[in-house]
């Protein structure tokens, strides 16, 4: 069994998890590998499993996949094969027991909320009463296994407040949930007794519930298995480095076309 790393830009995927019809990133995964000769065209290998299911527009440099690989099939080798919007990095070899999911004992997500005029005290203040282990019934629409235990950080990086949060899983849409109540408080003005409310038990429906932060800005940041370490491939990290240094700059570059038109409008 071998343990892949996996970094990739989300917004051109319908996810992670195979669907039919639509790109995601497990999909085109698994395409590949059927490609290459490792499974039949549809089929999963041996011990297939990955770290978390990512949304719609969500990225990742830590998401984590395993599986009995070929010994050919290092990170560069399946650099070679995927488009470069997908990357492996690193690898572990891992031993029949070991399984993506069930063995992470942490995973962290880091969303990066561009807001300026935000009142960071007040941004602080909120993460501090998310922060511990809270029934989040109102921070996902699962029914279940909605008592967690997380970490949240919170950081300034000039126009962004970038939002760390770290727990053992996390139900359905709560980390973009939980950024949505820290905007509230701190950019739209509610006040942090708005934190109480949501960690009530009384459910919020309709106008009161929790707003759904937007997808782009969030990223599968770090995923922990306590004992296995994973060995970076030069090549491919390199290769990594490159792809997304070039997406980097086509960004940039977007960004100061955008500008130059907002001047020319008078901005």
């Amino acid at each position: 069994m071998r343990a892949f790393r996996l970094a990739y830009d989300g917004r051109e995927f319908y996810g992670f998890q195979r669907q039919p019809d639509v790109p995601t990133v497990e999909g085109t995964l698994l395409e590949t590998l059927a490609a290459a000769g490792v499974v039949d065209d549809g089929e999963t290998p041996p011990g297939y499993a990955a770290a978390g299911r990512t949304d719609a527009g969500v990225s990742a440099v830590a998401q984590t996949v395993a599986f009995d690989a070929p010994d050919w099939c290092t990170p560069a080798a399946l650099n070679g094969r995927l488009p470069g919007s997908i990357r492996a990095w690193a690898a572990a070899d891992v031993d029949d027991e070991f399984h993506a999911t069930h063995s992470a004992t942490e995973r962290s997500y880091t969303y990066h909320l561009h807001a300026p005029d935000a009142d960071d005290d007040a941004a602080e203040a909120a993460a501090s009463r998310l922060a511990g282990e809270h029934d989040f019934h109102n921070l996902t629409s699962d029914e279940t296994g909605t008592v967690r235990d997380v970490t949240i950080g919170v950081d300034r990086d000039g126009e962004f407040l970038v939002i760390t949060v770290s727990a053992g899983g996390f139900p359905r849409e709560f980390v973009r949930r939980l950024v949505g109540v820290i905007d509230e408080v701190a950019v739209d003005g509610q006040p942090r007794s708005r934190v109480d409310e949501v960690l009530g038990e009384r459910s919020l429906q309709g106008g009161k519930g929790v707003p759904r932060m937007p997808p782009e800005p969030l990223v599968l940041t770090g995923v922990a298995y306590p004992g296995v370490e994973f060995a970076v491939d030069g090549e491919a990290l390199e290769s990594a480095r490159g792809v997304f240094d070039q997406r980097r700059v086509d960004a940039l570059e977007r960004v100061r076309v955008a500008e130059t038109v907002l001047s020319g409008l008078g901005e």
